[in-house]
């Protein structure tokens, strides 16, 4: 039995599904500060069976005790926490307190019930402004933004957890830019108020939420002028999960991983792949750059293809569809 925290998530919720496609038993817990039981429900119909699931906060120790208490856990997908950028300047206590405190916690009650398989969700974030791409594992890690730090300071403590016990199997996945939904159109990205990543901003414009896209900065070293990200499908970073899984039980160790395609697109090629997939061009207007946006960032993923057989297959066009797809659906 796998616990799988932040589980009715947006990438949560997609491992899950893909825990069920491979015929692993979960339970989830999930405190619906980014998600609601809705999610929940859809993930249900996707998996074809009911999800055992706990509403509740992973600082919860007595709750956290409960379910390792009634289930074999044996393993644990760690999703749960705060994951805005800006939110994380404006608010930092609270992403210390829900991010680093509460993955504590977490540990402290596997501990207890003596399950140490973690597979952690960390992110690209820890890198900070990456000297050169492709962004490899073994860089210097610089976080710039308290949400960042929060990731580190948990990977920090997953390393010493493992230093002072060898026991520990833990996988540390650094996403890159995580896009698109379930090939279904049941599970997809439902960020509360103004999305902060570009993907779900563009989807709304694309179907009229919103009047257009703001383009920060077409002024970079790129060849079209906008930023470069490397973006990768949500469910390939759900298959990652599981080989993560598949790997720690076979290999007791510490690993670190990057999940992304390698490959940078632009902003603008994002907009004209979305444009390819709704059907429609997307409008948008330039503005200054952001303070503290780089111009280009991308994976080298090639460790995670050595360690795992890992490989992420979803092109941007398959990103663009499947997130369309999921956009109409979310709003009928």
């Amino acid at each position: 039995m796998i616990l799988v925290t932040g589980g009715a998530g947006y990438i949560g919720s997609h491992t899950c599904a893909e825990l069920a496609r491979a015929g692993h038993d979960f339970v989830v817990l999930d405190n619906l500060s980014n998600s609601t039981m809705d999610a929940v429900g859809r993930l249900e119909r996707v998996v074809g069976r009911p999800v055992s699931f706990y509403a509740g906060d992973i600082r919860d120790a007595a709750l956290l005790d409960r379910i390792f208490a009634g289930h074999e856990i044996t393993s644990v997908l760690h999703f749960a926490g705060l994951k805005s950028v800006s939110d994380s300047v404006a608010r930092p206590l609270a992403y210390f307190d829900n991010n680093v405190v509460g993955s504590l916690r977490l540990l402290e009650a596997m501990q207890r019930a003596g399950c140490r398989t973690l597979v952690f969700s960390s992110s690209a974030t820890v890198y900070g402004e990456a000297s050169r791409m492709p962004v490899r594992e073994d860089m210097a890690c610089a976080a710039t933004n308290p949400y960042g730090r929060t990731k580190l300071m948990v990977e920090e403590m997953l390393g010493d957890l493992h230093r002072a016990d060898g026991s520990w199997r833990i996988a540390r996945l650094r996403y890159f830019n995580p896009v698109g939904a379930h090939e279904s159109g049941l599970l997809g990205e439902s960020p509360r108020g103004t999305p902060n990543n570009l993907m779900p901003y563009v989807a709304q414009v694309a179907s009229g939420l919103r009047p257009r896209v703001t383009v920060y900065g077409n002024d970079y070293p790129t060849p079209d002028g906008t930023g470069v990200r490397d973006y990768v499908h949500v469910m390939d970073l759900a298959q990652g999960h599981v080989a993560a899984l598949a790997h720690l039980a076979k290999n007791p160790g510490d690993i670190v991983l990057n999940l992304g395609t390698g490959k940078g697109t632009s902003v603008l090629e994002m907009l004209d792949a979305f444009g390819q997939a709704s059907g429609s061009p997307i409008p948008y207007e330039v503005a200054p750059r952001r303070p503290g946006d780089v111009a280009v960032s991308f994976a080298d993923a090639s460790r995670a293809s050595e360690v795992l057989r890992w490989v992420a297959h979803r092109g941007i066009e398959q990103m663009c569809s499947d997130a369309w797809r999921w956009q109409l659906a979310s709003a009928t």
